[in-house]
Parts: C-alpha cells; sequence; structure tokens
C-alpha cells in the first residue's frame, strides 16, 4: 500500500436485503472490524485536511494513510458510525447537503429503497464540536456534470456560503454527488474556494493528482474485513486526470 486511500461510506447501520446501490450501505459490525483492521495494520487515519496539506506538498507525505469520508450526511451516521470512529480515535469528514439539511435522502426513492433522515443543523453543529470535519456535496445532490460551467459553480458556491452561514466554520472540501464531474466542475471547485473535490475513480491519493478531483475507494454492502484490506492495498489510480461522468450512488 502506497499514498492515502480516501475511503468512501455513505449510510452505516443494520440493513437487510440490500441488492443494489450496495456502495451506499455498510453493516456496523463490519465498520468495526474495518476500523480494527486499519488499527491492527497500524495505518494512520487522518483528516481531509492533513491529507489535502501533504498531497500540495505542504506537509510531509505519509507512506501510507488513510482517510474516512461519508456522504450524504444520513443521521445513522451520527447514530452508528461516530461512536465507533470516536472510540478508535479516528477522524472523519461528513459531506453534507447545503440545501437538504434536515431533510431526506428522496433520490434513494427511485430505486426502491428507504429514504433515511439527514442530520439538521444542531446535529452537524454538534459533530464539528466532537472533531468531524464538515464537507459540502453541492445544494441540490444532482449530477453536477450535466449542468453548465455557471449552473455548476452555483451549485458548489452557494452549497459552500450556505454550509459556512450554517456552521459558522470554513468548509474546505467538495464531494461531487453521483461521482459526477468533469473539467468545469473541477475549475468550478477550485474557483468556489474549496481545498480539495472528491470522486468516485477508485485507487490511492498520492502529490500527482488534481486536488479537485482526488480518487477514492469505495466501501461496499458485501466487503468483509478480507475485502476491505484488498481494498485498501489496492494500485493507485492512474494520474491522468480521468473524468468520470456519473456513478448511481
Amino acid at each position: 500500500m502506497s499514498g492515502i486511500s480516501i475511503f468512501m461510506y455513505h449510510q452505516v447501520g443494520t440493513f437487510r436485503d440490500i441488492r443494489t446501490h450496495r456502495a451506499s450501505y455498510c453493516d456496523v459490525g463490519r465498520f468495526r472490524a474495518q476500523m480494527n483492521t486499519l488499527r491492527r495494520l497500524r495505518v494512520p487515519v487522518i483528516s481531509m485536511s492533513d491529507a489535502a496539506l501533504a498531497l500540495s506538498g505542504q506537509a510531509p507525505m505519509p507512506r501510507r494513510a488513510a482517510v474516512l469520508t461519508f456522504d450524504d450526511g444520513c443521521r445513522n451516521f451520527r447514530e452508528n458510525a461516530l461512536p465507533i470512529l470516536e472510540e478508535f480515535g479516528f477522524p472523519s469528514i461528513v459531506y453534507a447537503i447545503a440545501g437538504m439539511v434536515g431533510g431526506t435522502a428522496d433520490w434513494l426513492a427511485d430505486a426502491g429503497h428507504a429514504t433515511p433522515p439527514l442530520m439538521n443543523w444542531d446535529e452537524l453543529r454538534d459533530l464539528q464540536q466532537r472533531g468531524v470535519e464538515i464537507g459540502s456535496h453541492s445544494l441540490h445532490h444532482i449530477r453536477l456534470a450535466e449542468l453548465s460551467p455557471v449552473g455548476q459553480l452555483a451549485e458548489m458556491a452557494d452549497s459552500k456560503a450556505l454550509l459556512e452561514d450554517g456552521l459558522g466554520r470554513e468548509v474546505r472540501h467538495m464531494c461531487y454527488p453521483y461521482g459526477s464531474y468533469n473539467s468545469d466542475s473541477m475549475r468550478a471547485a477550485a474557483r468556489a474556494g474549496y481545498m480539495t473535490g472528491v470522486t468516485c475513480v477508485r485507487g490511492a491519493a498520492s502529490p500527482g493528482f488534481d486536488p479537485m478531483a482526488l480518487p477514492r475507494k469505495a466501501i461496499s454492502y458485501g466487503d468483509d474485513r478480507f475485502g476491505f484490506m484488498w481494498k485498501l492495498f489496492m494500485k493507485d489510480a492512474p494520474k491522468s486526470g480521468k473524468i468520470a461522468s456519473g456513478k448511481p450512488l
């Protein structure tokens, strides 16, 4: 393993008969086992901000490290993942959808899935007080690559402004919903003032990557300890600036 493995999670909890959108779910028991694997292998777990500094050359680059990211801001993060993260002393980042704070994950209904509640402003502020970073997952959770450059900038800039107003703290990191982004998205994220943008392109991140298109390793419902370890040691993604048009996550 080399570089920084940025792991992508969505919901953490107890789920039944998950056959589609499996990367949107992680069993809480398996999540605990995955965190224990990181500890037993002595893999440093660092914050997204520390990873950004290392990848940009502003801090020493670790030989190996992991970042734990959680998309959407579902309340079951607070109920199920956070106690385990605090037990292990691991930092994390939650990407919240600024225009849907306190709502529900309605987009999952199109696939026949339950629509879990999203955390409200008080809950997000509580996460900050407990050391969890909050990033932006856009304003409306839409496929950014399908928008015009002006529309993309509005989604990312307005989300950043709304989150910063509600949280009282700078929001420095962006996550592209559905993994949908293009070169316009990367330019818009930088123009909006983000330090990083994370994608669904698979692989570990190293200093050769554009900070607005960092790869991640998606954790799926079926990943046991061995599946997690395989992803942990997955080689770096190509540094070709690969653009993903979107994945149904």
